[in-house]
């Protein structure tokens, strides 16, 4: 398999079982895990797990918020003034995942770099 998806999915998965005992942040640190261990090339270091913790945020928050037909969702979304829609709250959330695990595996992939020279 190609390196980038072998990457994506280790990410869902390892962020999935950090995310059951730790924090949000579990996520970044499922992303520098992967990314110290699965090294990827250029842009894919930012990339891959940016839209794998999406991914895995965006699904997580749909199901736990389908269980309640998206009444605390919805709640969440007019106070932060998104119109109350919570399809779009759960791309901000996956979004804010994302971003956290993408500059997360940036340092992993930094602390790699850092060690070869």
């Amino acid at each position: 398999m190609n390196k980038n998806i072998i990457n994506f999915i280790v990410t869902i998965i390892l962020g999935f079982i950090l995310s059951l005992f730790l924090p949000w942040w579990s996520v970044m640190v499922a992303a520098l895990i992967t990314s110290i261990t699965i090294p990827l090339k250029k842009i894919a270091v930012f990339f891959v797990p940016f839209l794998a913790i999406l991914v895995f945020w965006a699904v997580y928050c749909f199901i736990l918020s389908n269980a309640n037909d998206f009444t605390l969702a919805k709640r969440i979304a007019q106070l932060l003034q998104i119109g109350g829609n919570p399809y779009l709250l759960i791309l901000v959330t996956g979004i804010i995942g994302g971003l956290a695990a993408g500059f997360s595996a940036i340092f992993g992939k930094q602390i790699i770099t850092f060690n070869k020279n």
